[in-house]
């Protein structure tokens, strides 16, 4: 074992010479072995090992009693030990998870207060080859991303460092041969026998027809993650820079993506493009996010409809509209707004855009529809930029009637998400006069004999 785990550490850069590691220890023989084993090459490579261990109060004393029993190992072994209870039931219960996924909630937030407090990058769990198995399993049954498929990596980003699995290479029966070779002792959780859990499940029943059929089983799944991963960075790389070019937006609670440029993207890249969004957006993705709503999203995007809305769990709302496809938690950018435009003067607009009035004493360059122009003496009073209201109408330069707002957005195609916050300039008797970037109305005149200009720009 000690060879396989050896070679393990060296292909996969694990445990770098005088690292300082937090090492996640139940008392029961997986993570036991895991101590012993790094506290067997703490001398030859200068390693600094801190124990970490929580009581997550399911079990009563017999927890208590694990606790002791570590603590009191790591006491015989010279090992810096930290330990915590946690009311792991009261936090299922306000979190509304299971219990094993607040139980590892619980657990990786010690973890990241001990690499905190001792300043360690490394948190060393001891999780092995059929530990593996059950994984890759699990989630092939209920269905999972890529990289769910993959399993447990040897190594991953975890808060200000990595979680590193040496024992990813070996099996249980290898483990628990090494606890007697070495005369360990490890304590035995009840908790692993209860066929109420789903993987105990797959443990007790799955496990033993796979050895059957091939005692090395784990080597295959491992192989088998290891390759996953490689094609998924790979993937993730092209996915990147695919999306570069089909995002239009981003910031920190929205994305808009241009719908016909997501589309030509292959499907790989599609997948995996919608992936990265709601990563983004969500930063931890909610349990209840299934792949209902993800099919849901592609058939929005492929659709013929211009528009449509779904929602997504914790607030999220996918809006299309024509070519865009907009994701975002932001309803304050679309509250109806009204701001008084001073001449000369500005307003920034919850878009991140301005208007800006100027005075000139010269006709400038007039930029189409982003710049309207007006003789100084032509205006009355300052101007409002505001929402548009139920009925908006306006003359369009070189059009005779009038025309409805709402028509004049659905004609330039602008996206629902963008047409309760586009901006609208009246002038003080409430007449629109210039849909910003969009439209200009019969008032704007130039007279080359006027003296001076006001100029509104857009951008």
């Amino acid at each position: 074992m000690e060879k396989a785990v050896n070679t393990f550490i060296h292909k996969h850069q694990l445990v770098p010479n005088h690292s300082k590691i937090i090492i996640g220890v139940s008392g029961g023989p997986d993570s036991l072995a895991l101590l012993h084993f790094l506290w067997e090459k703490k001398e030859e490579m200068d390693l600094e090992l801190i124990v970490a261990h929580v009581d997550h109060m399911f079990r009563g004393k017999d927890s208590e009693e694990d606790m002791e029993y570590v603590q009191q190992y790591c006491r015989e072994m010279g090992v810096q030990f930290e330990g915590k209870q946690i009311n792991v039931g009261a936090y299922q219960r306000e979190q509304q998870v299971s219990a094993q996924v607040a139980a590892r909630h619980c657990r990786y937030a010690f973890y990241e207060e001990v690499m905190e407090k001792y300043q360690s990058d490394i948190v060393a769990l001891a999780h092995h080859g059929d530990d593996q198995i059950e994984t890759v399993l699990m989630r092939l049954t209920r269905g999972s991303t890529m990289n769910g498929y993959a399993g447990m990596k040897p190594k991953r980003p975890f808060e200000r460092g990595v979680i590193i699995r040496p024992f990813l290479a070996v099996t249980k029966e290898e483990i628990l041969q090494y606890c007697k070779d070495h005369d360990l002792k490890p304590r035995t959780d009840s908790s692993n026998f209860k066929k109420g859990y789903t993987r105990n499940r797959f443990r007790h029943e799955m496990l033993p027809f796979l050895k059957k059929e091939n005692p090395t089983v784990h080597e295959k799944i491992q192989r088998f993650s290891e390759e996953v991963s490689e094609d998924q960075q790979y993937l993730e790389e092209l996915t990147i820079e695919a999306m570069n070019k089909v995002v239009k937006k981003q910031e920190e609670n929205e994305i808009i993506l241009r719908r016909n440029a997501f589309l030509e993207m292959r499907k790989p890249l599609q997948r995996r493009g919608i992936q990265l969004i709601l990563r983004y957006l969500y930063k931890e993705i909610p349990q209840n996010l299934s792949s209902t709503h993800l099919d849901s999203l592609v058939l929005l995007l492929e659709r013929e409809q211009p528009s449509g809305t779904l929602h997504f769990p914790n607030g999220l709302k996918v809006i299309r509209s024509y070519h865009d496809c907009m994701f975002t938690f932001e309803e304050e950018k679309r509250k109806p707004y009204r701001y008084v435009l001073n001449i000369p003067g500005y307003v920034h607009l919850p878009t991140n855009k301005k208007i800006i009035c100027e005075i000139h004493n010269e006709l400038p360059y007039i930029q189409e529809n982003d710049t309207f122009v007006l003789p100084l003496g032509q205006i009355q009073g300052p101007l409002v930029v505001r929402t548009r209201r139920q009925g908006d109408k306006m003359t369009i330069k070189g059009m005779k009637g009038r025309k409805k707002v709402k028509d004049i957005f659905i004609d330039c195609k602008i996206p629902l998400s963008e047409r309760d916050i586009w901006p609208i300039v009246e002038d003080s008797s409430g007449e629109i006069i210039w849909l910003p970037g969009l439209k200009k109305s019969i008032y704007e005149k130039v007279n080359h004999s006027d003296q001076r200009y006001v100029i509104l720009y857009y951008k």
